[in-house]
């Protein structure tokens, strides 16, 4: 039987992978919740912020560079995607968005390989973010600690925003009743525009962060973006608080179910999803309608 430092060794490394997932799965979510796009280019927006914190912090040696101007930079192309290729299709069936985007994926996963290369690169781990911590007797790496943090901090952040700002209060009500928005005079499509932009640097921030975790390369975002779908899915589509609570649990099943069953570590996501669908169908937090 796994002793208490085993136990909170895992229990750490869940919460790593979980808010790694909650970078990605967060800014998927605020997209769906205002636009309704389901965006299947988010993973190789995630996989361009981190080819894009790789150079930054190769030339600067300053991970934190790394982490502001990566995902300004993919934020921008957010916004040109948004505008040239998304807006036009607003208002019609959603398969044509979901076929653009996942054009866009493919299109965006070959600039990769023909800039990069396709083999994987090391993405090295800052040296103030070297070693090995003791927490409560398990042995854990600093970086992770530090991800742990960051993630809190940014989904703090993204709900203050949601709840303090005016573009969350259009979020919000977007969420609700999109029709009611566009009545009251509102840009809507700005709002989208913007809203797009932060959900593909939020992208960013979880490949930048993935980084040093793993291995940088341009299978990365398909891999990846499948996961926050399913994390997604689990907390309710739309709903931000949803996101939290689906990517947390994620990666603490990943975390126990690698330690305890590595056979079947892989699937366990899944299966997670599956339970809590077949229970609400809309997800935890999401609309109870929404499987219908």
């Amino acid at each position: 039987m796994a002793g208490v430092s085993t136990i909170v060794g895992i229990v750490l490394n869940g919460l790593a992978i979980g808010m790694l997932l909650l970078l990605v799965a967060s800014g998927l979510s605020l997209i769906f919740g205002l636009m309704g796009v389901v965006n299947f280019a988010h993973g190789s927006l995630y996989m361009f912020g981190a080819y894009f914190g790789l150079v930054v912090f190769d030339r600067t040696g300053v991970f934190v560079l790394a982490l502001l101007i990566a995902p300004f930079l993919v934020a921008g192309i957010g916004m040109v995607m948004e505008y040239l290729t998304l807006r036009p299709l607003y208002g019609r069936d959603p398969l044509y968005q979901i076929l653009l985007t996942f054009g866009i994926a493919l299109i965006l996963d070959e600039v990769v390989v023909l800039v990069w290369g396709p083999n994987a690169l090391s993405f090295a781990t800052p040296a103030w973010a070297g070693g090995v911590l003791n927490v409560a007797g398990a042995a854990f790496p600093a970086y992770r600690l530090f991800v742990i943090v960051l993630g809190a901090i940014v989904a703090a952040g993204v709900y203050l925003f949601l709840q303090r700002t005016r573009y969350g209060l259009v979020v919000r009500a977007g969420t609700a009743n999109r029709t009611m928005v566009e009545a009251s005079g509102i840009n809507v499509k700005r709002a989208f525009t913007v809203m797009f932009a932060v959900g593909a640097g939020m992208a960013a921030v979880g490949g930048v962060v993935a980084g040093p975790m793993l291995s940088v390369n341009p299978a990365m975002g398909l891999e990846t973006v499948i996961e926050a779908f399913v994390v997604v899915v689990i907390g309710g589509l739309g709903s931000f608080r949803g996101s939290v609570v689906g990517a947390l649990l994620a990666g603490l099943a990943q975390s126990f179910s690698s330690f305890y069953v590595p056979a079947a570590s892989s699937l366990v996501i899944f299966a997670l999803m599956v339970a809590v669908l077949l229970v609400r169908p809309g997800g935890l937090f999401g609309d109870p309608e929404a499987g219908h």
